[in-house]
């Protein structure tokens, strides 16, 4: 582990000589938008208080970027706990997981000096595996679609949770079997998905060339590899402290998002117990992160989309990889104000006991802001989303204003600190979504950070503002 990721705030410190104070194991951690909310910083400061961090859905389609000190760590797969040295990753059998781009993610990390081993990372034997037929189906998919196209990341992600729903897929724990059956489990996988790429007209893969560096990874893996619902379920009988790591967004769940345009599992706080295999008596958390405004990448409705120079304001110019472009597509991100109709969702959805802010500092230099309060329909008022897309279409946002700041407040630590504007709006967002807001983000280090109410260690209930 890098000597500087050990340098940090005095908060940052006594969280960790904390770690034992809270009462229940557990802390969820839910992006309450469309993913991309700034989670990953997020617990990198959870994981102060924790012993362990799990990741419970989703694949490399999702990306946590972490700054520590100027350099910066890229997470695709791996639980960003992973650069705290006394701290578990675990990744969840909710995940799918393609074995040969975790390889590298792991080799790329070790030579930034992040050390990686059996004892650090434990992968669950019951997450499904990504293979080189899943990617080049879920490409075939998207090209099909047209201008329908659902916008995912081409990752493979899709096709590797219809097989698994299918039961026809392959698991991480397939991996500890004999070279040759997992080969041969690896090469009649690929060949039935070629079928399907025959029928479309499209070209198909050599299986055994294909399944070479799949077996590479698994000579790599295979002491990861356990089963980790028991291996939770021990911990956190012992008194382990985990949090949950949450990849995408509610607005994305495939049950709760705006179907179709979300992705293939529940990264929601129903989806962190399922995709972990744990128990929800352990739960004491369920944090929130939100943005301060309004992002998507992909296809699917948004209300509050902007264009023009607020827009670009929000997304930047994409040199610094605090900007809106994607971790893992590099995809320039919508913008759009603050959307609190769906950010009230998220929060009755998830059940949340506190909501954090991230990326406040961005609204910095803007005269005016502008908060989604409602949504006009065909002459009704929602205070929440309505049933399909079709309705979201035609939302017209009911925008409530309020005035904004000029003031940088990247250096702000307290809440006092900041402007009595951003005092008022992050007052204002509380309100209306009726949960505390305790924590915002003021830029993207580990210690840019503004508790409120607190002056030891993370907020572990939030105060009324």
């Amino acid at each position: 582990m890098p000597a500087k990721t050990q340098t940090v705030g005095a908060t940052y410190q006594v969280a960790r000589q904390n770690k034992k104070k809270d009462t229940m194991p557990i802390t969820i951690l839910i992006g309450a938008q469309w993913g991309d909310e700034g989670k990953g910083r997020v617990v990198d400061w959870l994981a102060a208080s924790a012993d362990i961090v799990a990741r419970y859905a989703g694949g490399d389609n999702a990306g946590h970027t972490v700054a520590l000190d100027g350099e910066v760590y890229k997470l695709h797969m791996i639980p960003s706990g992973i650069l705290h040295s006394d701290v578990v990753s675990v990744m969840g059998n909710g995940m799918v997981i393609n074995p040969v781009n975790l390889v590298r993610e792991i080799n790329v990390l070790r030579k930034m000096g992040v050390d990686i081993t059996p004892e650090r990372l434990v992968i669950s034997s019951r997450a499904h595996i990504i293979t080189p037929a899943h990617i080049a189906l879920d490409k075939a998919r998207e090209l099909a679609l047209g201008d329908n196209k659902i916008g995912t990341t081409l990752r493979g992600i899709g096709p590797a949770y219809l097989d698994k729903t299918g039961r026809a897929g392959i698991r991480t724990g397939d991996m500890l079997l004999d070279v040759e059956e997992y080969a041969e489990r690896l090469v009649n996988a690929i060949e039935l998905s070629n079928e399907d790429l025959r029928s479309q007209g499209l070209g198909t893969l050599d299986a055994r060339e294909a399944a070479h560096s799949y077996l590479e990874a698994a000579d790599f893996l295979r002491p990861y590899i356990r089963d980790v619902s028991i291996y939770l379920y021990q911990a956190l009988k012992a008194g382990k402290k985990v949090v949950c790591e949450g990849a995408q967004g509610t607005l994305l769940d495939i049950d709760h998002g705006s179907y179709p345009f979300v992705t293939s599992s529940s990264p929601t706080a129903g989806g962190a117990l399922t995709g972990l295999g744990v128990g929800p008596l352990f739960v004491e958390r369920v944090l929130g992160v939100a943005k301060a405004f309004s992002t998507r990448v992909g296809g699917g409705p948004m209300p509050t989309e902007l264009h023009g120079d607020i827009a670009q304001h929000f997304r930047g110019s994409g040199v610094n990889f605090w900007d809106e472009f994607g971790t893992t597509t590099g995809r320039p991100r919508r913008c759009g104000w603050l959307d609190v109709v769906m950010l009230r969702y998220a929060v009755s959805v998830n059940g949340l006991s506190e909501l954090m802010l991230t990326k406040m500092d961005i609204l910095s230099g803007l005269d005016e802001l502008q908060l989604a309060t409602a949504y006009e329909i065909d002459g009704d008022r929602y205070d929440y989303p309505p049933v399909t897309n079709e309705q979201l279409e035609r939302a017209k946002p009911v925008y409530e204003t309020m005035p904004g700041w000029r003031e940088d407040i990247s250096n702000c630590r307290h809440f006092s600190d900041l402007p009595a504007a951003a005092r008022d709006y992050i007052r204002r967002v509380s309100q209306l979504c009726d949960v505390p807001i305790d924590m915002v983000s003021v830029g993207p280090e580990r210690d840019q950070l503004v508790l409120k109410g607190t002056s030891e260690g993370l907020p572990t209930a939030a105060q009324a503002m």
